[in-house]
This record gives C-alpha cells, sequence and structure tokens, in this order.
C-alpha cells in the first residue's frame, strides 16, 4: 500500500479565484473571479502570464526564472569635427570687395571706356594691400597646417567677438597656445633700443624704414584674449605666446629672429621649430584646448 510519501502531489490547476490573491511570480494582486493557477500543494496563484511566459508546461505555476537583462551598450560620444577655418579668408574676402566696388565706380562714371581705364590703371595701394596679406597668411597656414603630424593643431582667420578685428592663426602645441600675426612687409624686420643711461629705454620693431611697433602691440592684445577665454574655461595655466611672422621678408642668411616686448619677430621655419618644441601638455590636452579656442574664436 501505498504512504503518504509516495502519494502524487496535487497539480497546478486553472481556475477562476474565489478569493483574490498575489501572483508568486511578480507580485501582481489578483482579483476573486480572475482565471490563474492555482497550486494546491503549495497554495500559492500565478497570473496566467506568468505561466504562459514560463519555458515548458512543467514549469507551469511555478517562478519563471529571473533573465538578466544586459543595460544597452552607451552610444559612443560624437565629437564634432573642428572647423580650422581658411587661412586668409576675410583678407581675401575684403580685397575682392573693394575691388568689385572700384570695377563698379569706373564702369558707372565711364560706361564706354570703363574697360579700358581698368585695363591700364593699377589698383590703390590700399586694395592690393589686403591681397598682398591675403597671400601671406595663406602661405603661412600652409606651413602650420603641414606641422599637424608633429602634433601641432591650428586655427585660422578667427574672428574676435563683438569686433570686426580677427585673429591670423592660433597653434596649440605640447609647449603652450601661440597666437600668430602673419605679416607679408618688404624690408628687414629689426629690433631699434634706444635710452639707457639718461633717458628711458625703449624698443622699436622696424620694417626697413617702417616704424612696427604697433603690430606688436596689436599682438599683445590677441594674447590677451586668448588668455581670458583659457581662464574662464579653468586652463589659465596655459602659457600663451605672441609671434609676429614676416613671410618673404628680407631676412639675414645667419640669425635675425628676435623677441621684443615677449613677442617673437621671426620668419615661418623659425616659427615652425618654436611650435614643434617639446613641452607638458598631453596630445589629449592639445586637442581639448584646440576644440576650446574653435569655440571661442569662430571662423571670420
Amino acid at each position: 500500500m501505498a504512504t503518504s510519501d509516495d502519494a502524487a502531489s496535487p497539480a497546478p490547476k486553472t481556475m477562476r479565484l474565489r478569493y483574490a490573491g498575489t501572483c508568486r511570480a511578480c507580485g501582481a494582486a489578483l482579483a476573486a473571479g480572475v482565471r490563474a493557477v492555482y497550486d494546491p500543494s503549495a497554495k500559492a496563484v500565478t497570473c496566467l502570464p506568468c505561466v504562459t511566459a514560463a519555458p515548458d508546461a512543467s514549469s507551469a505555476g511555478k517562478v519563471p526564472p529571473t533573465v538578466e537583462v544586459p543595460a544597452p551598450a552607451a552610444a559612443p560620444s560624437v565629437e564634432v569635427e573642428v572647423d580650422a577655418g581658411h587661412a586668409g579668408g576675410s583678407a581675401r574676402r575684403e580685397y575682392e570687395r573693394r575691388s568689385a566696388a572700384r570695377e563698379k565706380r569706373i564702369r558707372e562714371a565711364h560706361p564706354r571706356l570703363g574697360g579700358l581705364i581698368l585695363a591700364v590703371s593699377d589698383e590703390p595701394q590700399s586694395t592690393t594691400a589686403w591681397a598682398r596679406g591675403a597671400k601671406g597668411e595663406e602661405m603661412l597656414g600652409r606651413g602650420l597646417d603641414s606641422l599637424a603630424d608633429k602634433g601641432v593643431r591650428t586655427l585660422h582667420d578667427r574672428r574676435i567677438p563683438r569686433t570686426r578685428a580677427n585673429i591670423d592663426h592660433v597653434a596649440v602645441t605640447a609647449s603652450g597656445v601661440f597666437v600668430i600675426d602673419a605679416k607679408r612687409y618688404k624690408g628687414r624686420p629689426t629690433l631699434r633700443v634706444e635710452g639707457g643711461i639718461l633717458r628711458p629705454r625703449t624698443a622699436r620693431l622696424v620694417v626697413g624704414s617702417r616704424d612696427g611697433t604697433s603690430l606688436v602691440q596689436g599682438v599683445h592684445k590677441q594674447v590677451g584674449l586668448v588668455q581670458d577665454a583659457l581662464a574662464a574655461a579653468g586652463h589659465g595655466e596655459v602659457p600663451v605666446r605672441g609671434m609676429l611672422c614676416f613671410v618673404e621678408a628680407d631676412w639675414p642668411l645667419i640669425g635675425g629672429a628676435f623677441q621684443i616686448d615677449e613677442v617673437d619677430v621671426l620668419w615661418p621655419k623659425k616659427a615652425y621649430e618654436h611650435l614643434t618644441a617639446p613641452g607638458p601638455l598631453a596630445p589629449a590636452a592639445v586637442e581639448e584646448l584646440h576644440r576650446l579656442l574653435a569655440q571661442a574664436f569662430p571662423v571670420a
């Protein structure tokens, strides 16, 4: 005779609940009269959706196993590409604007002879200076861009917010940030130091016979603006240097570069030596500063 241990346990059955209960699988409240699976041996109920989710019929009325669902992988951050700008862009546009305005004036004033007048006359120096400056910026810009494989990141023709002025070039390197003003002047840049014992010592930048000291002051203003932008972003400790780079100037065969009021005055190849010198900034820091300055000083 079979003992109670050998007797088969009552099987779970689907029925309408006579009393309200709670699904032992999902914890959902089950009202009286709802169809569910009742397990007499455990005196527990399981809602039909949980039973349906069971892997096979033998597991009906039992708590479905917990399945670990992996969290979706975080979408990779997409970095917006930095617009490095086009060297000499704004100067080139200003030249074209002035040249077109001159042509229009002449053709309107001389409908029949306007073309001849334009062919035999030269543009004023105030107009050609923009074309000459644009050419110098373009030449220096190509040289700066060629240093990319050496870790130098450049920005060209950047607009100074709330002004009509611009910065020719900004280079971010391992040794810091360089603000570079390109000039394509004739003559030899020299340092003139005057005074000393009996009168105050003064230093002047002279290019050929032209006093270019005001160019140094302009670079100082640009350096200050870049320093302010870095400080506002929490990078006030990054060194910022100013450069006046004279393209196609009459430099001597040996030496010639100098510094005036903490601004380097030099030619392109000499500038490249400074920019590629080793420094404390890691490549990631260089990229971050490059992106920050691109946002602070938009393309002109």
